[in-house]
């Protein structure tokens, strides 16, 4: 129960009755909101840890060795043929699993929980789901190239869509949970409770709601606890300690490095949409099984990773190389160009993981590379190349993302420099700029889009695609419909719709016809089209006006 506001100039504190009135009223249910966030934050924290702990062991088995954070090294030490057949076994796996599981195939990442959050009041598929955490998980543990970040923020919201189904959560109780699941599991993934706050709202809700704000901050800061309880009050990378940059001299520079990380996001963004339409011909044409696909995807990643042993699993040893300054400038072109590549079959190729890590690694790398040159050009003016490596990191995963905020925020809380996450931002906002000029905001965004789910225009778009005819159609008998014999009429000239339309393609018909009133149909026993009711073009803006309200009072609320 919120307490009423006569006016808005009124100033006056509650008094003591008016705030045990909406305690006694609202408190229980609040009170269990509250604890309902506090659990998911907890569940989605320990999905995080359970699965970098399952990826872990996996990798101990398959490639044996005990120090798994110091793999790629490792790797570099094993024969041809043990580079070759984990990813290739696990590519085997994966494909039978999401043959099993999955309509389709296909993995479900970050890009479905925005689809969720959108347009299914909160929930994913738990089936699919489960099936895709497995997989991600054989994928990253037999040295699959993606990351843990984007499988587990699915996973945790698996986690939740299986406790709304119990709870029987609306529709805005549903997102905002959403949100905290994926609060908890990004800030378990990186320590880091405020950017999993952040990304929570920016990424997949898309929105800063303030009455949003506290479960998710609450549930974010549970998957940090269970994080530290585990690895301890760490960060993920160790970076130097001497990141100072001769601040004006060096600010252009950066502007110059965010062009730069936003045409490498947009390479690796769009090297992976083409490797998966090469697949799609291929199986197309082919006919080759689908669960062969993942297998053929793993051999090409083992076989890459001979030339370079780097571009195994997440790799985070990689990005603490280039934040530290151990790669030359070479070495760090290099890496980063096989990388991409083994993202790309990775992904294309219908493995499992996410492209948060990866975009890191190649970001690092990224801003590496940059570094070395313009201290090497202007010496005396210049500070470390390892700070432009930790600015191409967030330049490069904020535009593949198409998240600057929390990005910049993470990087704060891996460094806790404010000057550095100056420099940072400066080059996140030159990134984003570049490359949301060739992509639909971001990697998920895009991949949506190419999937003709429409979120990136906003909700005046996937309204129309969500709100169906269905509940605002007149039935025959009701004032202002119109008789059978009118409505066959309406049919036979091409002014109807199924009843299970949405208002994209009524309004739409609408417009191309300019009709005041359509038939509403079913299929008939025959199959042919019996009319059951009629829409009016009023009826239809009035159901799209309403769901524009309705969302723009959750987002402001």
């Amino acid at each position: 129960m919120k307490l009423s506001m006569p006016g808005p100039g009124w100033t006056q504190r509650p008094t003591l009755r008016q705030t045990w009135r909406s305690l006694r009223h609202g408190g229980p249910a609040q009170a269990r909101f509250w604890f309902i966030a506090l659990m998911i934050g907890t569940l989605a924290g320990l999905a995080a840890l359970l699965f970098r702990l399952g990826i872990e062991a996996l990798q101990r088995l398959l490639y044996a060795t005990d120090d798994v954070s110091h793999l790629h090294s490792f790797a570099a030490t094993l024969p041809w043929y043990h580079l070759i057949w984990p990813p290739a076994l696990g590519g085997l796996a994966v494909g039978l699993i999401l043959h099993r599981f999955t309509p389709d195939g296909r993995v479900r990442a970050v890009a479905d929980v925005i689809e969720g959050a959108a347009l299914r009041q909160g929930r994913v598929e738990i089936r699919e789901g489960l099936a895709s955490a497995a997989a991600s998980l054989i994928t990253l543990g037999a040295g699959g190239s993606s990351g843990r970040e984007g499988p587990v923020v699915h996973l945790a919201a698996t986690i939740w869509t299986w406790v709304a189904a119990r709870i029987d959560a609306d529709g805005i109780t549903g997102r905002d949970l959403l949100g905290c699941a994926v609060a908890g599991a990004v800030s378990a993934s990186f320590n880091a409770p405020i950017a999993g706050t952040i990304f929570a709202m920016e990424v997949v809700l898309r929105h800063y709601a303030l009455h949003a704000f506290a479960p998710i901050a609450i549930a974010s800061v549970m998957g940090t606890v269970v994080n530290r309880l585990q690895f301890g009050d760490v960060a993920e990378f160790t970076l130097p300690v001497n990141t100072m940059l001769a601040f004006y001299w060096e600010l252009p520079a950066f502007l110059i490095l965010g062009v730069v990380s936003g045409i490498v996001a947009v390479v690796m963004m769009v090297a992976i949409f083409w490797v998966e339409d090469i697949g799609n011909a291929v199986q197309a044409r082919t006919g080759m099984p689908r669960w062969l696909r993942p297998a053929l995807a793993g051999l090409l990643v083992g076989a890459l990773s001979i030339a370079s042993p780097a571009v195994i699993g997440i790799g985070y040893e990689v990005t603490t190389w280039a934040l530290t300054g151990q790669l030359t400038l070479a070495a760090a072109v290099w890496i980063a160009v096989a990388k991409v590549a083994a993202v790309s079959i990775t992904l294309g190729g219908r493995m499992g993981g996410g492209i948060f890590s990866p975009a890191l690694v190649v970001g690092s790398l990224t801003g590496l590379a940059f570094g070395l040159i313009a201290t090497d050009l202007i010496p005396s003016f210049s500070g470390s190349a390892t700070t432009y490596a930790l600015a191409g990191l967030g330049a490069v995963a904020a535009s593949v993302l198409g998240a600057p905020v929390s990005t910049t925020l993470i990087v704060f809380e891996l460094t806790g420099d404010w000057q550095t996450a100056i420099a940072v931002m400066a080059a996140i906002s030159t990134a984003t700029a570049v490359a949301s000029r060739f992509v639909k905001r971001s990697f998920f965004l895009s991949q949506l889009a190419r999937r003709d789910v429409r979120i990136a225009e906003g909700p005046q778009e996937y309204l129309l695609q969500l709100v169906g005819i269905a509940h605002i159609t007149h039935r025959p008998g009701t004032p202002g419909t119109p008789g059978t014999e009118a409505l066959n009429d309406m049919v036979a000239q091409g002014l109807s719709l199924d009843q299970g339309a949405r208002l994209k393609s009524a309004l739409r018909l609408f417009e191309e016809r300019g009709a005041t009133l359509l038939a509403v149909t079913a299929a008939g026993p025959q199959g042919a089209p019996v009319p059951v009711g009629s829409l009016s073009y009023v009826d239809a803006l009035k159901a799209f006006n309403q769901a524009l309200a309705a969302t723009a009072a959750e987002e402001h609320s």
